[in-house]
C-alpha cells in the first residue's frame, strides 16, 4: 500500500479523497496508473477534495454526491482498503453472515445474478467529533461508497486505523 493510501486510511488527510476504479469498469487505466497506485484489480488515487471529486466524476460520468446519497440508505461491506468490497444484493452474502456480524471476503465473480463487483469506490475521511458521539467519538471516520457492476450502490463507514 502506498504512503498517501495508508496515510488516508488512518485518517491522517481529511481534506482528500480516495478514488478507486476496477479495471473492467473504467477505460484509460494506464493513465490513471501513472498518477495513482496500481493495485490487484484497478488503480487507487489519493486527491486534494475538490480535485478529487472531479477526476472521480470525469472517469465514470457520476457525481461522488450523488453516489453518496443513493448509497447512504443501502449498507454493505466495503474493503477497509478501499479496493473493492461485497455487494449487498450477492447471493454470497447471507442473512446469516449480516446477522451475525461477521464480514464475508470480497467476490469479483458472477452468480445467477450476475457480476458483483465494485466498479468503484469513492471515500473520504471525516476527523474525530466527540461532540456528535458514536461512532465519531471514537476517532476519525471513514466513509466508503461504491457502485457494483449490477447497479446497487451501498456505503460503509468505520473508524480509521490509526
Amino acid at each position: 500500500m502506498d504512503e498517501k493510501r495508508e496515510q488516508f486510511l488512518a485518517g491522517e488527510r481529511p481534506d482528500e479523497v480516495l478514488l478507486y476504479f476496477d479495471e473492467r469498469a473504467v477505460s484509460g487505466m494506464d493513465r490513471l496508473a501513472k498518477v495513482g497506485e496500481s493495485v490487484d484489480t484497478g488503480v487507487v488515487l489519493v486527491r486534494p477534495g475538490e480535485e478529487g471529486r472531479s477526476a472521480f466524476q470525469r472517469a465514470v460520468g457520476v457525481d461522488p454526491m450523488t453516489l453518496a446519497q443513493s448509497a447512504m440508505g443501502n449498507e454493505g461491506e466495503i474493503d477497509h482498503g478501499c479496493t473493492g468490497g461485497v455487494c449487498p444484493e450477492s447471493a454470497e452474502r447471507s442473512s446469516a453472515d449480516v446477522s451475525s456480524g461477521e464480514r464475508s471476503e470480497p467476490r469479483d465473480d458472477a452468480d445467477e445474478d450476475g457480476d458483483h463487483f465494485a466498479r468503484f469506490v469513492f471515500a473520504f475521511a471525516e476527523e474525530q467529533n466527540e461532540d456528535v458521539g458514536g461512532l465519531y467519538a471514537d476517532g476519525d471516520v471513514i466513509h466508503a461508497y461504491a457502485r457494483c457492476d449490477c447497479g446497487t450502490t451501498y456505503s460503509e463507514k468505520w473508524v480509521a486505523e490509526a
